[in-house]
């Protein structure tokens, strides 16, 4: 008689602890994404029976009807926020679960205007994509329909919320600049804008710190719009230029580079610029921008699976998920060629 596989066996082929095994088989947090995907390979190689998480909620979730309701800004961003709302309807679609979409706009949000679904309560669990103000977020809540955030979160909203680790991730493009022999690095965003942002100079004034790095508060642009002819004025007025930028986007990145460009300054030879988010402006400026990359891809699988888990746990705390980032280094960053 064949002997009968157990997670011993799938622990001791890969060499990581049984419980690892048991957290990736069972869906429970605790383990990456690739991780659990090495294990289940495993199990399926050595012949292990098991029913996968996602197998369950197949069964279990069929017949149900979500909702993804975002601005009108945040749809027109296909780029970003269109991969995550595909990755989302991929894995509703594999699960049976159908899904109703509903552009915001921003009379609706000032006056509080519900989709009829979420007034009728006729859908059974929400996604909110990136944000919307905090009291039209609240009003949505308030009908008590499950509700995950997605790329968004705020004190006074107690939901869960799928997040990109931001502050880790503006660490490591910092420490990146610094590794290249940066001491003189800037900041640029809107941090009014979204909490993301925010964090990210969090992230940036961490690595600066630790690295016992003097911060120069002429260099942090935290209060720039996203706009051509605000940046530049900003810029312009700065008495001097520090040898590296930290963009908290894509948008900035490429409006820096943009701007130096056009003042003559090279890239990287004499500053170098570094983003946030791995989008397409960064990936068709000259030069291609060094980004910190997101994966969209597991932002909709992780938003759906925490979606399904609330509407089952209802009385649960509230979870954040981080999300982490990957550095990608391009032509736009380099070392420091001339004393600071």
């Amino acid at each position: 008689m064949a002997k009968k596989i157990t997670m011993q066996d799938i622990a001791d082929r890969l060499q990581i602890s049984k419980n690892s095994v048991s957290q990736a088989l069972s869906g429970k947090p605790g383990v990456s994404e690739e991780t659990r995907r090495i294990v289940e390979t495993a199990a399926r190689e050595l012949g292990y029976e098991y029913t996968s998480v996602r197998n369950q909620l197949q069964k279990s979730e069929q017949n149900k009807t979500f909702a993804l309701i975002a601005s009108e800004f945040a749809f027109s961003l296909k780029s970003f926020f269109g991969e995550i709302y595909l990755s989302i309807e991929r894995e509703l679609s594999k699960q049976g679960i159908h899904l109703l979409i509903q552009p915001i706009s921003e009379h609706a949000i000032s006056e509080r205007q519900l989709p009829s679904f979420v007034q009728n309560k006729s859908v059974d669990g929400i996604l909110i994509l990136s944000h919307l103000s905090t009291d039209y977020i609240n009003e949505i809540l308030s009908t008590n329909i499950p509700t995950i955030l997605i790329d968004h979160h705020h004190p006074h909203i107690n939901a869960d919320a799928i997040l990109t680790n931001n502050r880790f991730g503006a660490y490591t493009a910092v420490e990146h600049l610094l590794k290249l022999g940066h001491r003189k690095i800037g900041f640029v965003g809107n941090t009014s804008y979204s909490p993301s942002y925010y964090e990210r100079l969090e992230g940036y004034r961490l690595a600066l710190h630790h690295h016992e790095i003097k911060i120069d508060p002429t260099f942090i642009l935290s209060d720039v719009l996203e706009e051509d002819e605000d940046l530049c004025i900003s810029m312009s007025k700065l008495p001097k230029q520090p040898t590296a930028w930290f963009c908290v986007n894509d948008g900035f990145g490429f409006l820096v580079c943009s701007y130096l460009h056009h003042a003559g300054i090279k890239i990287p030879d004499q500053i170098s610029v570094c983003n946030f988010d791995n989008g397409q402006l960064s990936q068709i400026s000259n030069p291609k921008i060094t980004t910190m990359d997101i994966d969209l891809k597991l932002y909709g699988i992780k938003a759906v699976e925490q979606l399904i888990w609330r509407i089952n746990n209802k009385d649960a705390v509230y979870q954040e998920i981080l999300l982490p980032t990957t550095l990608i280094k391009r032509a736009s960053t380099g070392p420091v060629l001339t004393r600071d």
